[in-house]
């Protein structure tokens, strides 16, 4: 996917006002518009100058366009970095169809969504079937999966995009308190009442933060083991973190590398609460002694094996 400069297309500064991005679209939509204009590829500049309009002259998604920064050049190969749109307001509602000629670029559909903002606060949640309002306000934040399994109150600072009285585009910061409920799951909204615009509610969908053991599905959480070769063939019972606490797990004898285990109940709570899958990893010790190595080489010789006969080789 290409990046696209949307300042470019309509031939603005990045730090271009509101009132300047109008100026420009205007002339370029009356000079490329194909009921008027004579250029070959009069049609085609036309949905690019109508798609760059639609993301500058809207301060929401300018400002989330502008994370990208100055450092990218339209046509580069572009993907949008994880969690981009985190932290960041906007509202509901939804958005138009598109440039008059036709739908969005896979680059903007791929930022915003194919109606607008709609790349920009995920589906599902806790709080489903709402009407969002325009003057509801949405964000997606990202917590510690801790905070999902114990409940806390934390303290947020989202980013409102907002034209001042020049109509330049400038960030306010939004401090709140924050109640995490116990049990959250990723993709579910928290609807703080009045927190919105003019009295709207603002929801905040949740995401978890990248965690150094745990990856999470749902309720349920998963944790790889480094576990040695002796443990898995023999057998043994092992410590095991778990979002409350250590845990005993017993290991089967005979196990190999890859295999799943499951903890029931210590996932994230819930009714019911989810499981945590342990995945075993063996882990090989280098032979650093002499003494090692001739363990290995007599392992080789009682313990014949080809890992690799299901291949055929």
């Amino acid at each position: 996917m290409q990046f696209k400069d949307y300042y470019k297309t309509l031939g603005l500064a990045r730090d271009a006002s509101q009132d300047e991005i109008k100026r420009a679209y205007r002339r370029l939509a009356h000079k490329y518009h194909p009921d008027v204009s004579k250029e070959t590829d009069a049609e085609d500049r036309f949905k690019e100058v109508a798609e760059a309009y639609e993301v500058l002259k809207d301060p929401e998604k300018r400002a989330a366009y502008d994370r990208f920064g100055s450092d990218w050049r339209a046509g580069q190969e572009f993907h949008p970095p994880p969690d981009w749109d985190a932290g960041f307001e906007f509202r509901g509602g939804g958005g138009g169809a598109g440039p008059d000629l036709g739908g969005f670029s896979e680059f903007f559909e791929s930022l915003f969504g194919q109606g607008g903002l709609g790349g920009m606060g995920g589906t599902g949640g806790m709080h489903r079937g709402f009407h969002s309002r325009s003057q509801d306000h949405h964000a997606r934040v990202l917590i510690d999966l801790e905070d999902a399994y114990r409940g806390a109150t934390r303290t947020i600072t989202l980013e409102r995009p907002e034209v001042n009285a020049q109509g330049q585009l400038v960030q306010r910061p939004h401090t709140l308190n924050v109640k995490i409920p116990r049990g959250v799951t990723a993709g579910q909204r928290i609807r703080l009442a009045g927190q919105g615009m003019e009295g709207g509610d603002l929801y905040l969908e949740v995401d978890f933060r990248p965690h150094p053991r745990y990856t999470v599905e749902g309720r349920d959480v998963t944790l790889t083991l480094p576990t040695t070769p002796w443990e898995a063939a023999l057998g043994n019972t092992v410590t095991v973190p778990t979002l409350g606490g250590p845990v005993d797990l017993k290991i089967p004898a005979g196990s190999q590398s890859g295999r799943k285990l499951r903890l029931r109940g210590r996932g994230l709570p819930g009714k019911p609460p989810g499981d945590q899958y342990v995945v075993l990893q063996i882990v090989t010790p280098a032979p650093t002694t002499e003494e090692a190595r001739h363990l290995y080489e007599q392992m080789a010789r009682v313990m014949p094996m080809n890992p690799r006969a299901e291949l055929g080789v």
